[in-house]
């Protein structure tokens, strides 16, 4: 376990794009009975997700997010100390795609510009990053991009994971400030990278014509060793067997009980999994803001977008005590207690 401890170091702003494109998930009976259909939409809770169009990667959508999030807070392109580009989509697999935002941006050449690859804990382990960065005396602001496009990795015949994903892109900003002590708690279990995972197409398989072959497997779906596969059960019971417990170690760490807690935002993976997270931390279901029905599980974007869509306008208040929680691929997650009262956060930005 890695525990991380900043004092007045925040977030003080948070903006977040879609794709215009709805996909319904009762639109799948060509994939899932529909006897069985309403009962996955139900427990799930995902009754629609955001398409990416062709062209259009997870960079472009944080692209338009840290441009509105910088109109909205008056930041200038040459106050970006360092870039932090978090995806597992990103746009190639050399150069990294952070220079390239660093390039669009209009930053200074003297940004420092890096990519994490990291999937549904990213957000978490991002922020972890540009905390540090951020607390040295030398930078100031850190833009930290988080974003995915699981759309083009997922296949469309796939039972498990088309219901579940959505795209999107998010860009905060990290600065000094008024924001009290934040909390970091990360871990990680790489003898469960099988559970999530592409298994063919990087350096130790390499991509061939077998491949890019789509097959069928047992429950019915059909892809390729180039496509995203998730055993559901696996996932499941990994997050049922880490996230409560993480918290929980969270919260002896900083003196604090769940009633203390203002917000617990998780990754939003499935609300039938994160409400029994809930359950066994005797959690109200008040204090879990949901996007899910709407954007599906868009991975590493899932907590910005979430404060983005359920956080505007003055809604969840108070968030001074608020716990940020993710989990996945990796296997990988964390969990950080901190304020979000002076956060700005942007309006829900729409693009092609």
């Amino acid at each position: 376990m890695a525990l991380l401890k900043f004092n007045d170091i925040g977030i003080k702003a948070v903006c977040a794009c879609v794709p215009q494109t709805i996909a319904y998930n009762r639109d799948l009976s060509y994939l899932i009975p529909e006897d069985d259909l309403e009962r996955v939409i139900n427990s799930i809770g995902i009754e629609q997700r955001r398409i990416a169009s062709d062209g259009v990667c997870a960079s472009d959508l944080c692209y338009y997010a840290a441009k509105q999030l910088m109109m909205d807070n008056n930041l200038l392109a040459e106050d970006i100390d360092v870039l932090i580009f978090v995806s597992q989509t990103s746009d190639y697999r050399q150069p990294s795609t952070a220079p390239i935002l660093q390039h669009r941006l209009n930053l200074s050449k003297d940004t420092m510009a890096f990519d994490i690859n990291l999937a549904c804990s990213g957000y978490v382990y991002g922020l972890s990053v540009a905390y540090s960065f951020a607390s040295l005396p030398t930078i100031n602001n850190v833009l930290l991009l988080v974003g995915e496009t699981m759309s083009k990795i997922v296949s469309v015949h796939d039972k498990v994971s088309t219901p579940l994903f959505g795209d999107a892109g998010t860009a905060s900003l990290i600065t000094k400030g008024n924001f009290g002590q934040s909390t970091f708690m990360l871990h990680s279990d790489g003898s469960g990278a099988e559970v999530m995972m592409i298994p063919a197409g990087g350096c130790r398989n390499q991509t061939s014509e077998q491949t890019h072959k789509a097959h069928f497997f047992d429950d019915g779906s059909m892809r390729s060793d180039e496509q995203f596969r998730m055993d559901g059960m696996e996932v499941f019971n990994f997050g049922m067997r880490v996230e409560p417990m993480s918290i929980k170690k969270l919260l002896s760490e900083t003196q604090m009980t769940i009633d203390d807690i203002d917000l617990i935002i998780y990754h939003q993976a499935n609300r039938m999994m994160t409400d029994f997270f809930s359950k066994k931390l005797k959690l109200s279901k008040d204090k879990t803001p949901y996007s899910i029905k709407y954007y599906g599980n868009t991975s590493s974007a899932s907590i910005p977008l979430t404060i983005v869509t359920e956080l505007n306008d003055g809604k969840y208040t108070p968030r001074k005590n608020t716990i940020l929680s993710g989990f996945g691929a990796g296997l990988s997650w964390g969990s950080v207690l901190l304020d979000l009262t002076n956060t700005n956060i942007s309006k829900l930005q729409e693009c092609e």
